[in-house]
């Protein structure tokens, strides 16, 4: 269902030409005079704009049955609500990122003048969420990395069940803080939950000692699993961490780096990470001393991918966002519009396009 500003345009699909449920739909679950009745009372409402009491008259159905068959057909996928309006400023913002970027699929999400960046946060989180119902199949092998932002998108799912998925943690958390507090892993099984799928946790540590010590577990048979999960997740889902956040990110908050660290992370240019992977403001991640010691994947994982979804609110998330584009280390974005706005403006120093 299309509704324009000015004017209606309703639809409502969800089922292949022999009437079949399509794979992995959202009707899976329902039974065929279910979807039926639904598709019948949404195509009365949205394309003949029926009211609810003259489709009650004319089905010969109660009210409260229409309407609890308009919510089904809503909540089940069967009808699709779009907002297209040209003036409108998130759609001209994901316009002019497509220009600047034409590898990137942006999502902007319009947010409340003057508000927080909290409600910014969790605006987005929601789209995310809504996002992903579109994007998660049957079978896929979904990657995840843990942080303030995911956390958020996890806590804003729509249940959905989803056959044969599998959640598999892209960067280690195991310090005891973490195990204390359950923040990595209830993300993790939160999302795995909501869609019945199987969560793959990777209970390595977020950054090694000693380079050595990593090279040794990425042998193990239980470690190479995960692995080899990694390698093969179509949908990755993550964001870009930074010491200027407004909620600066877990990892630099959490104790896993130490002064020294910080310390190396500035003289080496870094600006941002992805899945505790450092990378520079040009995007580049190669030769960075910690990489050598961090638990997260080769962010060329990101480039190669189908899905590489990237979520990220607030201002002070956009120097670190602006270099993983430089790079590419993402090909979809989910972001508010002030961060986009600002993502959009040039570096500081640098004059304008």
């Amino acid at each position: 269902m299309n509704i324009c500003q000015g004017g209606m345009n309703r639809c409502s699909g969800g089922r292949a030409a022999d009437g079949s449920p399509y794979p992995g739909s959202v009707t899976e679950g329902m039974t065929d005079d279910q979807t039926a009745q639904a598709v019948q009372v949404a195509r009365l409402y949205y394309h003949q704009g029926l009211t609810t009491d003259a489709i009650a008259r004319e089905l010969n159905l109660s009210r409260p049955k229409v309407s609890r068959l308009l919510t089904l057909a809503r909540r089940s996928g069967l009808v699709e609500i779009r907002i297209h309006d040209p003036q409108a400023h998130p759609q001209s913002l994901e316009a002019q990122l497509r220009e600047r970027y034409p590898f990137l699929r942006a999502h902007v999400v319009g947010v409340p003048v003057g508000s927080p960046e909290d409600t910014w946060l969790e605006r987005v989180a929601v789209a995310t969420a809504s996002l992903l119902g579109g994007v998660l199949r049957p079978g896929q092998t979904v990657g995840l990395a843990w942080g303030n932002t995911l956390d958020a998108v996890s806590r804003a799912l729509q249940p959905r069940r989803i056959s044969n998925l599998d959640f598999v943690q892209l960067n280690g958390s195991a310090s005891a803080l973490d195990f204390m507090s359950g923040f990595v892993t209830d993300t993790i099984t939160r999302f795995a939950r909501n869609y019945a799928g199987r969560a793959h946790l990777f209970p390595v540590p977020t950054f090694f000692d000693d380079p050595a010590t990593k090279e040794a577990m990425w042998r193990e048979r239980s470690v190479r699993h995960v692995l080899d999960l990694q390698a093969r997740a179509e949908v990755l889902l993550y964001s870009v961490g930074s010491r200027t956040a407004h909620h600066p990110s877990h990892v630099y908050v959490s104790g896993a780096l130490d002064p020294a660290d910080l310390t190396l992370l500035d003289a080496e240019g870094v600006v941002g990470d992805i899945a505790t992977v450092f990378y520079r403001a040009d995007g580049s991640y190669r030769s960075l001393s910690l990489n050598a010691r961090a638990s997260g994947p080769d962010l060329s994982l990101m480039q190669r991918v189908p899905h590489a979804i990237c979520v990220a609110s607030g201002l002070g998330k956009v120097e670190a966002l602006r270099a993983a584009l430089a790079g590419r280390l993402l090909n979809t974005l989910v972001t508010d519009e002030n961060t986009a706005r600002a993502l959009l403006q040039p570096p500081a120093g640098e004059p304008s396009r």
